[in-house]
């Protein structure tokens, strides 16, 4: 051979290597997402041995409030009608987008549902609604809702298959004192006759929850933890009463408030068996006019923050007597209505799903997110009712992850959070990841403590996609393998890369995959289409992305 071909043959090779190493690096920029993007590696630890915690099959609650339009918070007014009151039932997306959760629990009340009677047969008061008055406690007075609009409101829920949760006022027969605090038993008299006639048209009720944010030092008022566990057992045998002969009876649910350690302990030990769900309320990042949430979202250390007071609650059931368990009853992050293009936007995913991680860890049994739709922390937009991005975060959530929780721990950035359930539809389990860094991607790989089953499945000729009909592939015969091994070339798993459009953390757009997520003109929600990725390959997080990762790994805390 020549010297003039053994030099045009080397540069043929240079130029070779060249282009594939600008094809590597630019694929790893392409997954960064961004120019000044960098990579980094990290491990997730996932201990499969046993649960640290168990939630609710439907863990998922959303809730609707009593606000009308007339609600405004720092001049803005995000309401509209998206209250019981006046909400449109005949809204296709709405309808459609509880149904795909089959079911959804929908927690139904809020701050005025304290200022509510019931137009029974018992009720002799005028039933008008809420009109705003700045002298009135919450600035509004008595609100009233009339038997044809609860028939209306169940008709739609037994449509959509929601699981409902009621919030009773609690604040019936007491007086207020000068020091803000309620005294004097609860009048459950309106409330009994409203059980009563809610029985009588066979409409199904999840569970009866008894007052909002009265417990510890209140809002707007208060009322002292031995009294509220009185009157949560006066509800406890009126429930009892009404539905004699009935099972399963509706689950009792108190106090609905902020915790407070002394408080709590003291009506957990007072209720006794009386109550079935102690729920608390999370508004952990302040005000909706703060103009630091976005700083606080994405602050692993903030986030952290929280979880002393699911440790908290944790502690104080455990050290009762109770059989009850723990619920967050209500949380919009940002108390007085949120804020736009922050709480019902694609940033508010990382807050949203990292709580849904954290009260799982802590053996909370159902989280419900405020709100449904209304105010600008909607799962749907308040007025177009099309989904917001955490909506499809909830949807993913319910339909992938299990009840069981794996204890989960990153080494790496601290600017990964991660959790694991077992799989939900199918065996294995589900790891959820963050990526709170806005420049870098990480490149994941994951260990286990122990010997799990590899169950093998071939990928199918078609990508399924995830929606309320879909069925886990069967399952090949299973081998048992110690992990980790590169033995998985021929496994795949299942990835839901979640950004926003645009890259815009603001957006009300989400991706998945990059697809735009989004209802098609018959207000059909989308299929949640996920890519099967060879299991031997890291997870790759993009910055500024959350993952959900289907891993065909049987732990045994999942048999």
């Amino acid at each position: 051979m020549s010297s003039l071909q053994n030099r045009e043959m080397g540069l043929c090779l240079l130029v070779c290597i060249i282009s594939c190493s600008f094809i590597y690096v630019s694929s790893r920029t392409a997954v960064a997402g961004n120019d000044n993007s960098s990579v980094s590696e990290g491990t997730v630890f996932i201990d499969g041995k046993t649960s640290i915690g168990k939630t609710d099959e439907d863990f998922i609650c959303a809730t609707l409030d009593w606000w009308p339009p007339e609600k405004c918070d720092y001049g803005t007014c995000s309401w509209d009608h998206a209250s019981l009151i006046n909400l449109d039932l005949n809204n296709n997306i709405l309808l459609n987008a509880i149904k795909a959760f089959s079911p959804l629990k929908i927690r139904l009340g809020g701050t005025l549902q304290d200022k509510v009677i019931y137009d029974t047969e018992d009720n002799k008061q005028p039933c008008v609604q809420f009109v705003k008055n700045t002298s009135e406690m919450f600035g509004f007075t008595q609100g009233c809702l009339p038997m044809y609009r609860w028939d209306e409101l169940n008709a739609f829920f037994k449509k959509s298959g929601a699981e409902i949760i009621f919030g009773l006022n609690a604040l019936t027969g007491r007086s207020i004192k000068s020091d803000g605090s309620a005294v004097g038993a609860w009048n459950y008299t309106n409330a009994e006759s409203f059980i009563s006639y809610t029985v009588k048209k066979n409409y199904s009720i999840y569970g009866w929850e008894l007052g909002n944010e009265l417990s510890g030092s209140g809002v707007g008022t208060r009322v002292a933890a031995a009294q509220y566990a009185s009157d949560t057992i006066s509800l406890y045998n009126t429930v009892k009463k009404t539905y004699s002969g009935i099972e399963p009876k509706p689950l009792v649910i108190a106090p609905g408030g902020f915790f407070d350690a002394n408080w709590f302990k003291e009506f957990v030990d007072k209720t006794g068996n009386s109550v079935n769900a102690i729920t608390h309320h999370i508004y952990n990042l302040g005000p909706g006019v703060d103009t630091h949430l976005i700083e606080k979202i994405l602050d692993p250390s903030y986030l952290d923050g929280e979880a002393n007071t699911f440790n908290s609650l944790q502690s104080t059931i455990k050290s009762s007597a109770t059989s009850a368990v723990a619920w967050v009853g209500e949380s919009g992050g940002a108390y007085n209505s949120g804020r736009n293009l922050v709480t019902n936007a694609f940033v508010f995913s990382f807050w949203y799903l990292d709580q849904l991680g954290m009260a799982s860890a802590y053996d909370t049994k159902t989280y419900c997110r405020q709100s449904l739709i209304g105010g600008n922390y909607g799962l749907l937009n308040t007025t177009t009712f099309v989904p917001n991005p955490d909506y499809y975060s909830a949807l993913l959530w319910h339909r992938l992850m299990g009840r069981n929780v794996l204890s989960t721990s990153f080494s790496g950035t601290k600017k990964i959070r991660a959790y694991t359930h077992c799989a939900k539809q199918s065996k294995g389990i589900t790891l959820l990841l963050i990526n709170l860094d806005n420049i870098t991607t990480v490149e994941v790989s994951v260990t286990f403590n122990s010997t799990w089953r590899l169950h093998q499945k071939h990928k199918p000729h078609r990508s399924h996609k995830l929606h309320k009909h879909h069925r886990s592939h069967k399952s090949h015969k299973s081998k048992v393998t110690h992990l980790p091994q590169r033995s998985t070339s021929g496994i795949t798993r299942e990835e839901y890369h979640l950004t926003a459009k645009d890259g815009d953390l603001h957006s009300q757009t989400m991706l998945l995959n990059g697809n735009i997520l989004t209802v098609n003109s018959s207000g059909d929600i989308p299929y949640l289409e996920p890519l099967h990725v060879n299991s031997s390959k890291p997870i790759m997080v993009a910055p500024f992305s959350i993952v959900f990762v289907q891993m065909p790994y049987d732990s045994p805390a999942c048999s």
